[in-house]
């Protein structure tokens, strides 16, 4: 398995994880109020430094096993990285046009913050797996 390739697995998981672990954090925290008034800033800030903090250990750990087996990025793992990450993208314009639509109406901060929190996990898992599909599937 390339780099590249573990590289889009662990990052695609730990956004799932990661956001797991938010809306767990968060539903915890109701105790019979609205959503909308539940404190989540916290939450959602150590959940997604945690992430950051998951991916730089991942990528690295996966660079010191790999070290043997060369890190030289071919042309179709940059066409495979950039396929994914245009896929990916689409959700996080996606999730700017909903917070924007979100502030138009004058939604609580909670609104919009998750909505574009929820967006980020989205590209990130999407562009993860169009990557993974490309490098078994191969590209068209």
């Amino acid at each position: 398995m390339a780099y590249e390739e573990k590289q889009a697995w662990a990052l695609g998981v730990i956004a799932v994880v990661g956001y797991a672990v938010y809306v767990v954090l968060v539903l915890s925290r109701m105790d019979g109020q609205p959503l909308a008034d539940v404190p989540y800033i916290g939450a959602m800030l150590w959940t997604i430094g945690i992430g950051i903090v998951a991916g730089i250990v991942a990528g690295i750990s996966f660079g010191i096993a790999s070290r043997n087996d060369g890190l030289q990025a071919d042309e179709r793992d940059h066409e495979i990285g950039r396929f994914g990450d245009h896929i990916g993208q689409s959700f996080v314009v996606i999730g700017g046009v909903s917070a924007m639509v979100l502030a138009m109406f004058e939604a609580a901060h909670f609104w919009i913050a998750n909505v574009l929190y929820l967006c980020f996990v989205l590209s990130a898992v999407l562009g993860s797996v169009a990557k993974i599909v490309a490098y078994r599937r191969g590209m068209q």
